[in-house]
């Protein structure tokens, strides 16, 4: 079975029912344990629904993806099968310092 290559911040097309609401996942996975078979994902959700300036930036960073502006759902992270993420469609490693922060808040590290 051929590994895939996945690197920590990548974005891919959520392949799940809400679709909708949550287009991308990001993966947020040490690589330090890339080899097993579950890929630990962030839901990228649109805004539609939601209002921005009620959400705490620390734990829900918005994030324009795809020309059209997330927020990173942090706390609804979960862990799915790396073989349902088919095909890396960008990165935000960019933005790594508010994922962080994000995941900081959720885990208490702060």
């Amino acid at each position: 079975m051929a590994r895939l290559l996945m690197a920590r911040f990548d974005v891919y097309r959520n392949p799940g029912r809400n679709r909708d609401t949550i287009p991308y996942l990001l993966e947020v996975q040490s690589n330090v344990i890339s080899g097993l078979a579950s890929r630990l994902v962030i839901p990228l959700r649109t805004l539609h629904g939601f209002d921005a300036l009620s959400l705490p930036t620390d734990l829900f960073p918005l994030i324009e993806f795809d020309s059209i502006e997330h927020f990173l759902d942090t706390p609804q992270m979960a862990a799915i099968p790396a073989a349902e993420l088919k095909t890396r469609i960008g990165t935000l490693q960019s933005r790594q310092a508010d994922i962080q922060t994000a995941l900081d808040r959720v885990f208490g590290a702060y």
